[in-house]
């Protein structure tokens, strides 16, 4: 018999406090250690002391994610254009096949995107599923992502993913705009 109050006695492996745990796993301190954190937070001035330290812009986190990945999905200009500038490699692909364009689409951030084309971004890379940077703008419904994107690239609207699926198959509606804007670069 133990001598503390049946409300101290306890189970050890049964611990569920409300709080959030404290232990991190070694990935999640590397992430919040590395560049990539400072880039998803929009914080210029960490991603430059880690540039100054001589960090590879292209260096990726667990997932295969850069720093000009988080950026791009973040809508953080000014970082996605140092990182550029330091050589980080504007066609970076995760393990899943994304591109910092599949993410800057995916979020409609148009500036990023017109600069990572304007660097060389390529609008047919494909994912794992096959999608390029059109078939996420279109599956978010961000028209300006998609005027931008079939602008740069007008045949891309004609790419299929891995389902036989062109961009045009994601519209839900075809009273959408985006129907007969992707349906006339298709026929024009």
């Amino acid at each position: 018999m133990n001598n503390f109050p049946s409300e101290h006695a306890h189970n050890c492996g049964a611990h569920s406090s409300g709080a959030p745990s404290v232990h991190q796993t070694l990935d999640e301190m590397e992430f919040e250690r590395g560049i990539w954190s400072a880039a998803l937070n929009g914080d210029y001035v960490e991603v430059q002391r880690h540039l100054e330290k001589g960090e590879n812009t292209n260096i990726t986190d667990s997932s295969g994610y850069t720093a000009l990945h988080y950026a791009s999905r973040n809508n953080h200009l000014n970082i996605c254009d140092l990182l550029l500038k330091s050589g980080a490699d504007v066609n970076c692909i995760t393990k899943s096949g994304v591109t910092p364009l599949h993410r800057a689409a995916y979020r409609g951030n148009i500036e990023i995107l017109q600069l990572l084309l304007k660097r060389g971004a390529s609008p047919t890379i494909q994912d794992c599923d096959g999608k390029t940077a059109l078939h996420k703008a279109v599956e978010m419904e961000k028209t300006d992502a998609v005027d931008v994107l079939v602008k740069q690239f007008p045949d891309s609207v004609s790419i299929m993913d891995n389902k036989g699926q062109t961009p045009i198959s994601y519209v839900k509606d075809q009273s959408n705009p985006l129907y007969t804007k992707l349906m006339h670069q298709n026929t024009g």
